[in-house]
């Protein structure tokens, strides 16, 4: 027997209507927002995230999925979705578009990572892109984007909010956090030590506890924020309060991905064990060009589909449940199992679902079988009603019956 890779996941038939809510909630908000859907490959050139992602990054560094395909190029799987979206806004022009350039993505991602519980190797994202736009109410607009979808689904999450600042303001701040970082050096993991040379900032999001310890009485982002920088963050925490949204500040927030500028934010739920971010994002001001196209700021978020259904479903949170068929038909034998996918056909074409027996079980079996799908009704074949033109039909929530003719039956379930 072959089994499933490490990492994934089938979604069975009796679970898919799961995701099936759960991407028309994401639509639903995506409509609200006035976003319109993007598609991007499943692999791009690898250079697209190396360049994009950061090659400092443990996606780039550790988890990618990268290969030569038979024309000797790099080619890898895409970990997160924003990297491609950017390359398309650059491809297909849209700078010279209408701006704001507004889009949504539910796409799977990959990512070659330690399986746990929510995270797998390869996942799902809900991702939003605004470009063009500099001004903190779009970042605002994306937080609230974010949090209108995780209460809609019943979610309760703490908002999480940081600026790391720009450009300007940061190379100061390496400064300090380098100084800082400095007398503890040799105390650092390997990862950190290369850190530390190359991008100070991902220090600050080690995972390993002995990093962590180091690294929680390190300097503050926001004591080194420029001007604009603190009236851009100043200006998204009014907006965030004006639209009724909690939030806490919490300066060790930096984000796992290299092109985040200024706003960065996570929503945090702790009912899976450790706390576990569900969603996050931040504004990218220089993705775009770092990608080779035009000056074009950027904001976004991503949530991790696989970990909100495995929220909603520890914290209680009712699913909308798949569909019944309005009617099965039960036939005898051949000529009314016969009979039976005829008028199912007519049903199904009129829009009425309907479902028949392909196992010839008997009529007492059929029943059970009808019963265990959920039928609304079943509609009982036999000789006496072949001849007849007609069907029993029962009710199985009251166990009434009535007699129905064949040209009827679109009619009576309509």
């Amino acid at each position: 027997m072959i089994n499933i890779p490490k990492g994934t996941k089938d979604v069975l038939p009796q679970d898919a209507y799961k995701w099936q809510y759960l991407e028309s909630e994401a639509r639903k908000v995506a409509r609200l927002f006035n976003l319109k859907e993007i598609r991007t490959p499943i692999f791009e050139h690898t250079e697209l995230f190396q360049r994009g992602v950061g090659d400092t990054t443990d996606i780039v560094t550790k988890e990618m999925y990268t290969f030569k395909d038979k024309g000797d190029r790099s080619i890898t799987l895409k970990p997160e979705g924003t990297a491609g979206a950017a390359r398309s806004f650059i491809e297909n022009g849209m700078a010279n578009g209408v701006l704001p350039a507004k889009m949504y993505y539910i796409t799977p991602a990959f990512r070659y990572e330690r399986p746990q519980a929510g995270r797998l190797r390869q996942f799902h994202q809900f991702g939003v892109e605004l470009f063009g736009s500099k001004s903190a109410q779009t970042d605002a607009e994306a937080i609230l984007m974010a949090d209108t979808l995780l209460k809609n689904l019943g979610l309760k999450v703490a908002l999480k909010i940081n600026s790391i600042g720009c450009p300007t303001c940061r190379a100061a701040y390496n400064k300090a956090l380098k100084a800082f970082f400095a007398p503890h050096i040799d105390g650092l993991c390997h990862d950190c030590k290369t850190r530390f040379e190359k991008n100070p900032l991902r220090l600050l999001d080690c995972k390993e506890e002995g990093c962590k310890a180091v690294n929680a009485a390190a300097p503050s982002m926001l004591d080194y924020l420029c001007a604009d920088c603190h009236e851009h963050f100043e200006t998204l925490k009014s907006c965030l309060t004006m639209a009724g949204i909690d939030y806490e500040i919490d300066p060790r927030i930096v984000r796992g991905l290299d092109y985040y500028t200024r706003s960065v934010f996570e929503f945090v739920s702790t009912s899976i064990g450790a706390q576990g971010t569900v969603c996050a994002g931040g504004r990218y001001d220089g993705l775009i060009e770092q990608l080779g196209g035009p000056s074009v700021p950027a904001v976004g978020f991503a949530a991790g589909m696989e970990r909100l259904l495995m929220v909603m479903e520890q914290t209680g949170v009712t699913l909308l449940s798949p569909d019944a068929p309005t009617v099965y038909l039960a036939g005898m034998d051949a000529a009314c199992r016969q009979k039976a996918f005829e008028l199912s056909t007519k049903l199904r074409l009129a829009g009425i679902s309907a479902e028949i027996d392909h196992m010839e079980r008997s009529i007492k079996a059929q029943f059970k079988y009808a019963d265990k799908i959920g039928a609304k009704y079943v509609a009982v074949l036999g000789g006496n009603e072949l001849d007849a033109g007609v069907v029993n039909v029962k009710n199985m929530s009251d166990g009434s019956t009535q007699s129905v003719a064949f040209a009827d039956l679109v009619a009576y379930f309509s």
